[in-house]
Order: C-alpha cells, then structure tokens, then sequence
C-alpha cells in the first residue's frame, strides 16, 4: 500500500496502530500537525505563510508544515511562539539567566533535565484534551 502512497511517512505509524488489535480503541486518528492541504484532492500540503501564522498558532498543533526556505513566518515562528532571538538558541528551562539589556539568558545554564512548560505546552494540552474529549473521542478514532 505505501509504495504508491504520496505521503508514506505521515501515515504509517498511524496505520499500524489502528490496525493493531490491542490500540486500535486507544488510539485518536490525529498526528498533531497543522497542515493546509490543496482542495481537491487532499493530496499535497500547501506551503505556509505569514497569513496562516493566526490558525497554525490556535490549532494548538506541535508540529507544522511544509514551508518554504527563509520564508518570514519561520522567524515569526522563533519569535512569537518559541521565544528565540536571531542567532540564539531557544531558551528553554535550563536558560536561567537574564535577557535585560539584550543578554542572552541562555548564556547562564541551570539543570538541563528541568522541564518548564510554556504557552506552546498549554496550546497543545488544549488540543490534546479536545481530541480525548467525550464528545469528540469517538469520532476521531481509528474507523473499521
């Protein structure tokens, strides 16, 4: 079946969980990416811009695609929702130092296995929780 498939790789795990017995009652059918796909036939994704950064950010998604190189919404992307600087890493709960005065706190490191959540984490808390949701559970499982 993937031999001829356009996009192998979106599907498979999906398509083996849902076809395994044991998961296939646990498993919601959603791969938590935000893509805009051409209409008809669903078969390629469209290329993502500044004008998509507003329903990408609120899908609550963790992963996105596809985009093109340099394209401006990548650095809206750092910026807005990952909190990085150009030319800087982005900051994550081991960065305790301060960013007054343009410094880079990722420059002062603490305990690297420390996890912060941030606002990326409760977006996607968000969807997680709508995809476990009574209403919405059922519908968004794998269909036999």
């Amino acid at each position: 079946y993937y031999t001829n498939f356009v996009s192998s790789p979106e599907g498979y795990f999906h398509t083996v969980l849902c076809n395994t017995r044991h998961f296939r009652n646990t498993t919601v059918n959603h791969d938590l990416h935000y893509i805009s796909w051409d209409n008809p036939p669903k078969q390629h994704p469209l290329s993502l811009s500044l004008k998509d950064f507003d329903k990408m950010r609120d899908s609550g998604a963790a992963f996105a695609r596809k985009f093109k190189k340099d394209d401006p919404v990548l650095d809206m992307i750092d910026r807005d929702l990952l909190g990085r600087e150009a030319n800087r890493f982005t900051p994550g709960g081991w960065c305790v130092g301060s960013n007054e005065g343009g410094e880079d706190p990722c420059s002062l490191q603490g305990n690297s296995s420390i996890l912060k959540s941030g606002k990326g984490a409760k977006r996607l808390e968000g969807l997680v929780l709508k995809l476990l949701s009574p209403e919405l559970f059922r519908s968004n499982q794998c269909v036999f």
